[in-house]
C-alpha cells in the first residue's frame, strides 16, 4: 500500500481531563510542601517517646508522599485507542490470521466444569471466520469431569454458534446470555428451543459432578475416557491430549454446515518429583503444543471464569496488531477485566476502576500497560522470547494460514511430548521463553521481560467490556487474593526483575517508576498501620500529632486530606461509581492495608530468607447460597475464623476506645473541653473517620446474628488486644 494512501487501523487520543488532573496534583504537592514543613519546624524537644512517635508518623506521611507521587507520574499523560474494524475488515479480510485462544482451569470443585464450558463457547463464538479459530483448554485438575463436559461443549457449539450469528448474541456465554435477554418475537420458537438444549445440557453436566464419576454409557462414547485408566491422581498422570474438534476436517460443521472452530483438551503430564509450575507451566505447555496443531500468530488467554463479553473484541486486537505504521512493535494487547457479579456499590470494590479507566490508560502512554494475567492477546513470537528489531515487519500473508498438516490422532500422539515433565529441562523455557517461572504473578514479570525485549503493548477499553469475569463474594476471599497478588508483586520488586534495575536503559524512566506502584503495594501496610493505630493511641495518652485547629498550620492538612479525596470521589464517580460505591473503595482500602498486605509482606520477606515455598492459591469461584444471599444484600461475609479478621477487628475496637477516651476527656473536664478539641481536633476527627469506616466490622462483632457475623473468639480477641494496648499506652 503506498504511504500516501495509508488510513491507520486505531487512532490514539488523549485522556480528557489531564489539564485539572495536572493542577490538582501541583496543588497537593505544594500542601505537601508545607506538611513537611511543619515536621522539620515543630519538631518536639520534649519527651524521647514523642520524639520517636513524631518522627514515625512523619516517616508515615513521607512515605505516602513518595507513593502518590509515584502514582501521579504514571497517570500524566494519559491515552486511549479508539480501533476501527471496518478498516479492517476492508483491507485485510482474507489475510486474517489464526488465532489459538488459551483457557486455563485447575480445579473441578472451585472452578465448576460448568462455568468453563460457558467460557469456551464464548470465545468459539467470536465474530470471527471459524476456521481461524482454535480453543485450547488446559486441565491442570487433570480431571475426567472437566473432559466430559468439554465433550458437551463440542456438541452443543453445533448449535450455539450459528444461533449467536443470527441473533446476534451478546454476551456469547450461553449462562450470562439467557440470563439476562428476553425471547425475541420475530422466531421465539427457535430461541427457547436452543435455551431448553442449553439448560439440558448443563443439568447433565451438574448431574454428573455431583455423581462424581463418569458413568459407563458415557465412558463408551469417546476414545479419551480411555486415558483415565492410566491416571493415578491428578498430581501423578501422563499427558492426555485430545482433539475434541478438527476444525481442517471438512465433516467438522455446525447444524447450517458451516466450520467449527479448532476445539482441543490438554491435561499435561504432572510427576510429583517435578515442580509443574502452575499457571506458568500451564500456558507454556499450550505454547508448544498449539504451535504444532494450528500455530496462531497471536494467542489470546482467558481465565476459566472470565467469558468473552464482546464479539469484535478480537478484531479490536488485530486493529492494533496490523497497522502497518505502529502495529509490528506491539508485543501484547492488554483488554480491560470487568466482572458481572459486582454488586450495585461494590461491597468489596473489586471493580479496580479508577486503576483499570484511567491508571493503565496512562502506562499505555509511556510503553505500554503490563500484562495481567486474562484477556490478553499476544504476539506468539514475542511471547516466545523473541527481540524486537527496529527493521521487523511481519508478512500477514504467509501467517495467516499455518495450521498442520498431520492428521488429528497422529498429532495427539507426537505432541505429547511437548507437555511432557520434562521437556523443558535444559531449555530457556520459564527464563526466557514464554511465562516466566517461579513468581506468583507470572503475567507481570513476563509482560515486564518482554517490554525489556523492545516491544510495546497497548490498552484496549472498548464501550462493550471485552470479558466479564467473577469477583470474590466474601470478605476473605478478597483478602486472599490481595495477599496474594500483593506478595507476588512485592516479590518482583526485591528480585533482579525489580523494574528500577532491570529494566535500567531498556525501558522509558517513567514506565519503570510506574511499575513500582503495583511492586510496593505491599510495603503500604507498615505506614497505614501506623497511622491507624498510633494517632489513637496518642489521643489516649494525650501527645498531639497534628497543629492546633487555630493553627494556620492546619490548613496544609486540611486542604491535602479534602482535596485528595474529593477528587478520588470525583474520579470514581465519572468512571461509573456511585458514592456507597466509593466508600466501600476507601474501607477496602483500609482492610486490604491492615492486613491483607501485612500478610503478603510478611510472607514475602519468610521467602527471602528461606522459610517458606512459593505457593499458588486458587479462589474458589463457588459459594453457598446464603452467602450469596448475603452478598447480594451488600452485607460484609465475616463468618470465618482469620489472623487477618483479627486484626481488623482489633483496630477496629482499638479507635473505638480512642473516640471513648476523647469524649470523657471533653465530658468531664468541662472547663477544658475547648482545649481539647482545639489541640487534638485532627486526630479526634482521624479517629472519627477510622470508626465510620469500620462500622460493618462493629456491626458484625456485636450486632448480626447470621452466618456472616464475627466468630466469637475474634470478637474476644479483639477486645482483649485492644485493651491491653491502651493499658500499656496508659502506663508507658
Amino acid at each position: 500500500m503506498a504511504k500516501c494512501s495509508y488510513v491507520p487501523l486505531f487512532e490514539t487520543k488523549q485522556v480528557k481531563g489531564r489539564v485539572l488532573f495536572r493542577c490538582i496534583a501541583a496543588s497537593i504537592f505544594l500542601g505537601i510542601c508545607f506538611i513537611v514543613m511543619y515536621r522539620v519546624m515543630f519538631f518536639p524537644v520534649g519527651g524521647k517517646a514523642e520524639r520517636w512517635i513524631w518522627i514515625g508518623q512523619f516517616l508515615s506521611e513521607l512515605w505516602f508522599c513518595f507513593y502518590w507521587f509515584l502514582t501521579t507520574v504514571s497517570r500524566w499523560n494519559s491515552v486511549y485507542r479508539l480501533p476501527y474494524i471496518q478498516r479492517l475488515s476492508q483491507r485485510f479480510e482474507k489475510e486474517l490470521p489464526g488465532i489459538d485462544i488459551f483457557v486455563c482451569t485447575a480445579d473441578p470443585l472451585i472452578e465448576p466444569p460448568s462455568m468453563v464450558v460457558n467460557t469456551v463457547l464464548s470465545v468459539m463464538a467470536y465474530d470471527y471466520p471459524p476456521e481461524k479459530l482454535s480453543i485450547y483448554l488446559s486441565d491442570d485438575g487433570g480431571s475426567d469431569l472437566t473432559f466430559y463436559a468439554m465433550l458437551e461443549a463440542a456438541n452443543f457449539s453445533k448449535t450455539w454458534l450459528p444461533f449467536c450469528k443470527k441473533f446476534r448474541v451478546e454476551p456469547t456465554s450461553p449462562e450470562a446470555y439467557f440470563r439476562t435477554a428476553s425471547e425475541p418475537l420475530n422466531d421465539a420458537d427457535n430461541w427457547l428451543s436452543v435455551k431448553k438444549l442449553y439448560e439440558e445440557m448443563k443439568m447433565r453436566i451438574e448431574a454428573t459432578i455431583k455423581l462424581d464419576r463418569i458413568p459407563d454409557h458415557i465412558r463408551k462414547q469417546h476414545k479419551g475416557f480411555r486415558e483415565w485408566d492410566f491416571v493415578l491422581s491428578k498430581h501423578d498422570h501422563q499427558t492426555i491430549l485430545q482433539i475434541l474438534i478438527d476444525g481442517r476436517d471438512s465433516n467438522a460443521v455446525d447444524i447450517e454446515g458451516n466450520p467449527l472452530p479448532t476445539l482441543v483438551y490438554l491435561a499435561r503430564e504432572k510427576r510429583p518429583q517435578h515442580h509443574h509450575h502452575f499457571k506458568a507451566g500451564s500456558m507454556n505447555a499450550l505454547i508448544r503444543v498449539s504451535s504444532r496443531i494450528s500455530n496462531g500468530p497471536i494467542i489470546l488467554n482467558v481465565d476459566c471464569d472470565m467469558y468473552a463479553n464482546n464479539s469484535k473484541a478480537v478484531k479490536y486486537s488485530l486493529c492494533l496488531f496490523m497497522d502497518e505504521k505502529k502495529g509490528d512493535e506491539i508485543a501484547y494487547v492488554q483488554f480491560l477485566q470487568s466482572f458481572d457479579n459486582l454488586t450495585k456499590n461494590e461491597i468489596y470494590a473489586s471493580s479496580f476502576r479508577v486503576l483499570q479507566q484511567l491508571e493503565l490508560h496512562g502506562l499505555d502512554a509511556i510503553g505500554g500497560p503490563c500484562y495481567n494475567g486474562s484477556g490478553c492477546f499476544h504476539r506468539r513470537e514475542a511471547l516466545c522470547g523473541k527481540k524486537y528489531e527496529k527493521n521487523y515487519k511481519v508478512d500477514w500473508k504467509k501467517v495467516s494460514d499455518t495450521k498442520a498438516d498431520e492428521s488429528a490422532s497422529f498429532l495427539e500422539e507426537t505432541c505429547k511430548v511437548l507437555a511432557s515433565c520434562t521437556f523443558e529441562h535444559n531449555t530457556t523455557w520459564g527464563k526466557e521463553m514464554g511465562l516466566i517461572y517461579g513468581f506468583l504473578v507470572e503475567d507481570i514479570i513476563t509482560g515486564l521481560n518482554i517490554q525489556c525485549k523492545g516491544w510495546k503493548s497497548m490498552y484496549l477499553s472498548p464501550e462493550r467490556d471485552g470479558f466479564l469475569g467473577v469477583a470474590p463474594i466474601t470478605l476473605l476471599q478478597t483478602l486472599v487474593q490481595h495477599k496474594r497478588w500483593m506478595d507476588g508483586h512485592l516479590q518482583v520488586f526485591l528480585s533482579r526483575y525489580c523494574p528500577l534495575l532491570y529494566g535500567y536503559k531498556k525501558i522509558p524512566l517513567k514506565l519503570r517508576l510506574a511499575y513500582c506502584p503495583y511492586n510496593l503495594w505491599a510495603a503500604n501496610c507498615l505506614a497505614t498501620l501506623y497511622i491507624v493505630v498510633m494517632p489513637c493511641l496518642c489521643l489516649l495518652k494525650g501527645i498531639s500529632l497534628f497543629p492546633k485547629i487555630s493553627s494556620p498550620w492546619v490548613f496544609p492538612f486540611a486542604y491535602v486530606a479534602f482535596v485528595h479525596r474529593a477528587y478520588s470521589l470525583n474520579e470514581f464517580l465519572w468512571c461509573g461509581g456511585t458514592f456507597r460505591g466509593w466508600c466501600n473503595d476507601q474501607r477496602m482500602w483500609l482492610f486490604n492495608r491492615t492486613s491483607a498486605y501485612f500478610f503478603a509482606l510478611f510472607e514475602t520477606i519468610s521467602k527471602l530468607l528461606g522459610y517458606s515455598r512459593l505457593n499458588f492459591v486458587v479462589t474458589a469461584k463457588v459459594a453457598d447460597k446464603e452467602a450469596l444471599k448475603r452478598y447480594d444484600g451488600e452485607l460484609i461475609e465475616f463468618g470465618a475464623t482469620s489472623p487477618m479478621f483479627d486484626i481488623l477487628a482489633t483496630l477496629a475496637m482499638l479507635n473505638l476506645f480512642g473516640i471513648f477516651g476523647a469524649l470523657k476527656k471533653v465530658i468531664l473536664d468541662v472547663d477544658e473541653d475547648l482545649q481539647v478539641l482545639e489541640k487534638f481536633g485532627l486526630q479526634i476527627l482521624l479517629c472519627f473517620v477510622l470508626v465510620t469506616i469500620n462500622l460493618p466490622v462493629y456491626q458484625a462483632l456485636f450486632f448480626r446474628n447470621d452466618n456472616g457475623k464475627m466468630p466469637s473468639s475474634v470478637t474476644y480477641k479483639s477486645i482483649i488486644f485492644a485493651m491491653l494496648a491502651c493499658t500499656a499506652t496508659m502506663c508507658f
